[in-house]
């Protein structure tokens, strides 16, 4: 939630300031969040605490902490449980403050547009030079192109941030101060946006070397070029059930042979299947994985997932597959940008 500050009020706040403060903010759902003179959070208050303290006669010159709700829903230490955030929206909370050891207010969280909370940091990787795309990347970075109303990339972090992700990484490179002096920090979302600056290509993975410190333990990465309505929350439970080490979503693909087939032991037909489907599954370009396996990635080389997926075979990891059956749209050619254009009213991202 970004602004979260305009909604704090000291504790010393009347009653009627209260009020002319809600009135203020035209927010119907507005929660206040009530402060100490050092910051510390001591009690909620909305339009209705405050109706029923005055019908059991509170006065409007009285402190706002008298009718304050101090038994608020809140996230300490920034421990985000997804089943404590599916509980306070089911209890109809909109506003959840996360506070430090101390009670102050470190962030606070809109549930009204949030699906979930997923303990996930996000690696975004928006370094391609989009020559396919030519003339269209000429003086624009691929991930900045507009899909309707938005850049491809915004799509893409707007739609993570409904999931409750809020610590970004973007690699740049080509063109890459369009897409930094665009989201700079990431303040006017309410996210934390910082930025991989790579001086030469270095694969899909090769730039996450270069970050000095991880949010969480566990990693979302993917390319900034995609539209897709993965449901990102399927597949972390997936992820998590399966403790994988890895999870790559992939795209089934379907392979219809028009004859018919027959299987052969040597000279010898054993079965035929006619016109039969084969399906394949191709890298979507959207991973999970575990921080602790990015000390694999060599320091400063170029190194791509795929170089990762094999290594963590070798190793005897576990790395799994997730099929996404929704919408998928990798927008590398002229074509594909045009279906998006088409596409993107449709979806419900």
């Amino acid at each position: 939630m970004k602004n979260w500050e305009k909604y704090i009020i000291r504790d010393t706040t009347t009653i009627r300031q209260a009020l002319t403060v809600i009135n203020e903010l035209g927010d119907n759902n507005s929660v206040l969040f009530v402060t100490d003179a050092e910051g510390v959070l001591k009690g909620t208050i909305t339009d209705g605490d405050i109706r029923r303290g005055l019908i059991a006669n509170a006065q409007l010159e009285q402190d706002i902490i008298t009718i304050a709700n101090k038994r608020f829903h809140k996230i300490e230490n920034g421990g985000i449980d997804p089943a404590y955030i599916n509980k306070c929206k089911e209890a109809g909370v909109k506003s959840l403050p996360s506070i430090d050891n101390a009670g102050k207010i470190l962030s606070v969280i809109n549930l009204t547009d949030l699906r979930t909370v997923l303990p996930l940091h996000a690696i975004i990787m928006a370094g391609g030079r989009g020559e396919r795309l030519l003339p269209l990347t000429k003086n624009t970075p691929k991930p900045m192109l507009k899909v309707g109303d938005k850049p491809i990339i915004e799509h893409n972090i707007d739609q993570l941030k409904t999931y409750g992700i809020q610590h970004f990484h973007i690699s740049i490179n080509y063109l890459g101060e369009v897409i930094s002096d665009y989201f700079n920090d990431g303040s006017h979302k309410g996210l934390k946006i910082e930025y991989i600056k790579e001086d030469r290509p270095m694969g899909t993975l090769g730039c996450v070397s270069m970050i000095e410190k991880f949010h969480k333990d566990d990693l979302l990465i993917m390319n900034s070029d995609l539209l897709t309505n993965i449901d990102f929350s399927d597949f972390y439970d997936e992820f998590i059930s399966k403790d994988a080490d890895m999870a790559v979503a992939t795209i089934p693909y379907h392979v219809d042979l028009p004859y018919a087939i027959m299987e052969l032991d040597g000279v010898k037909v054993t079965a035929f299947k006619e016109k039969p489907r084969y399906t394949y599954f191709a890298n979507a370009g959207i991973y999970l994985v575990k921080a602790s396996m990015m000390k694999l990635i060599p320091k400063d080389s170029f190194y791509n997932a795929t170089d990762l997926m094999d290594l963590l075979i070798k190793k005897d990891k576990k790395l799994i597959n997730y099929p996404i059956l929704g919408y998928w749209l990798d927008i590398g050619k002229p074509e594909d940008f045009a279906r998006a254009q088409k596409d993107i009213s449709h979806l419900h991202l």
